[in-house]
């Protein structure tokens, strides 16, 4: 397999299993769980194989031949091939400034890698200066060129990144640092080290906790830009983390804690999978989330969203009522309540009226009915009118005998 297409394997499984590190000092945009108001897949694990050689190390070679091949092959200058097109669409490049030490010191997707890093606009602009930025490789803690393209470094490299919006902060731009929108970047980039991250089982829970909540900020990162995959990715690596046993003591207080961390991370997993159309998921995720807490009413609420979606309107009804009872004043919840009673309604009047044709086109039966029953009244009318004109005669008869008789 070659280098080119290990990388689009890696870009096509970003979403990738967690890991877990100390400290982030990526920019992360301070928000909660309350990105969305009420109102309104398979994960590979392993890292990626060995990646072949981009040509940007030293070997150490004893022939003289080899050794000029070797200058040639990798001279600076050179305007052929200086840059490798990482996915193949010419929107990803990175060219080596200064060589590191060998293909084996390449970071592996997992670690935890630290780097120097300087964000350029296009223009030559300088955007942004991070010195010592920590991150783990592959977990979406930072865009995903960097993602990309620091596991095709080495330890000590220096290189050089031409990004396209897409792999950097995309149609929406970016807050901190202050990209616009639609912004191509260069990155400067140096490596400086990589660890294998520390068993999050033998972690303090204070930092497990920050751990959590740090990838579950993350997440709404990610959210918030309209990434909903790389969303529910940081939220499953949270989710992971806080559901791990732990081999260090942990107190009530820090349990409830994860635990809160817990339930916004499955609320912030349901949202996003219901932008993604992903319904059964969201469902899980909201069942998921009321077994921990009964009564939370995001979860009731984007439960009853998801069961409506799946046409079970008498489900969510019930489960809207529910959340509207904790909550009465809540106009969301009213709005989306009266609008499910409103749907099922027209629904259950077009099944009776399914089920009525089904049974013998009911309207020209009573149409034939009526029929019926105006020839069997003007009937009824005719002999009413006989009877009462033979009655009338026989009374007069009957007057004229004893008329007849009194003479």
């Amino acid at each position: 397999m070659t280098e080119k297409e290990e990388i689009m394997d890696a870009c096509d499984s970003h979403a990738s299993a967690p890991s877990v590190k100390k400290n982030g000092r990526t920019s992360l945009l301070d928000s909660g769980e309350d990105f969305e108001v009420l109102d309104e897949e398979d994960i590979d694990d392993d890292p990626p194989p060995p990646l072949e050689d981009a040509g940007g190390g030293k070997g150490k070679t004893t022939d003289e031949s080899e050794k000029k091949n070797a200058d040639s092959d990798s001279d600076p200058p050179g305007p052929v091939e200086e840059w490798m097109d990482v996915l193949g669409n010419d929107q990803l490049k990175k060219k080596v400034l200064e060589a590191g030490e060998g293909r084996d010191s390449r970071p592996q997707k997992g670690q935890n890698v630290k780097i120097n890093l300087k964000t350029y606009l296009k223009d030559g602009t300088l955007m942004e200066e991070q010195p010592g930025l920590s991150f783990t490789l592959g977990d979406g803690d930072v865009i995903q060129a960097l993602d990309l393209t620091v596991q095709l470094m080495e330890m000590g490299e220096k290189a050089l990144v031409q990004v396209d919006a897409k792999y950097a902060y995309g149609v929406r731009g970016s807050l901190e640092p202050e990209v616009p929108p639609n912004s191509e970047l260069s990155l400067e980039v140096e490596l400086l080290k990589a660890t294998d991250a520390p068993d999050v089982e033998l972690l303090p829970p204070p930092e497990k906790i920050a751990l959590a909540s740090h990838k579950r900020e993350r997440g709404n990162v990610h959210y918030q830009r309209g990434d909903y995959a790389f969303a529910v990715n940081s939220y499953s690596i949270a989710l992971q983390i806080t559901e791990s046993s732990s081999k260090v003591d942990i107190s009530p207080e820090e349990e409830n804690e994860l635990m809160g961390v817990r339930v916004k991370c499955l609320n912030n997993m349901a949202a996003s999978q219901l932008k993604l159309d992903h319904y059964d998921a969201a469902l899980k995720s909201c069942v998921s989330a009321l077994e921990h807490q009964p009564d939370n009413i995001k979860a009731l609420f984007r439960m009853g969203k998801v069961l409506a979606l799946q046409g079970e309107y008498t489900e969510a009804i019930q489960t809207l009522r529910k959340a509207l009872k904790l909550e009465p004043s809540n106009k969301t919840i009213h709005a989306e309540l009266s609008k499910l009673v409103k749907k099922n309604s027209e629904q259950r009047g077009a099944e009776q009226a399914m089920y009525k044709k089904m049974l013998g086109n009911p309207g020209g039966g009573s149409s034939s009915g009526s029929q019926k029953h105006r020839a069997k009244s003007t009937w009824g009318l005719s002999w009413k009118w006989l009877f009462g004109a033979t009655a009338v005669a026989i009374g007069g008869v009957a007057l004229s005998v004893v008329i007849a008789a009194r003479n």
